[in-house]
């Protein structure tokens, strides 16, 4: 089964709420603060098991980090399909423009090209 990218009308850009909060996780996963709380979470779970606490709390931690590898997971593929969606619209539309110039004339895709430009941030 293929899916195809869609921008639903979410916010001002064109782009659904889903990406606008996988924009602002893709963000926030990548600062220095996200990753002190990682360091944080795996500390937890390591203090749990090695001091014998309760089964109870290993599954507590056990969880939290499987919950939060998820969201990561998630976020990343999502982030990874706006990018590589950008690169393929940028990629036609300087197959477009070469095609015009070796034909001598300058339409539509010299537009598509200038428009290209930063389409990775609006995606």
């Amino acid at each position: 089964m293929v899916f195809q990218y869609s921008a639903s009308k979410g916010g001002e850009d064109g782009r659904g709420r889903f990406e606008e909060f996988a924009e602002l996780a893709s963000n926030f996963t990548s600062s220095p603060l996200f990753a002190l709380l990682c360091f944080l979470l795996v500390g937890m779970f390591v203090v749990v098991n090695a001091v014998g606490l309760s089964t109870e709390w290993r599954l507590v931690t056990g969880d939290a980090m499987s919950a939060v590898t998820l969201l990561l997971l998630a976020m990343l593929k999502n982030s990874e399909r706006r990018a590589e969606h950008a690169i393929q619209r940028k990629l036609d539309a300087i197959a477009r423009a070469m095609l015009e110039q070796q034909e001598g004339r300058r339409g539509q895709a010299h537009e598509d090209l200038k428009a290209a430009i930063g389409m990775e941030e609006r995606l």
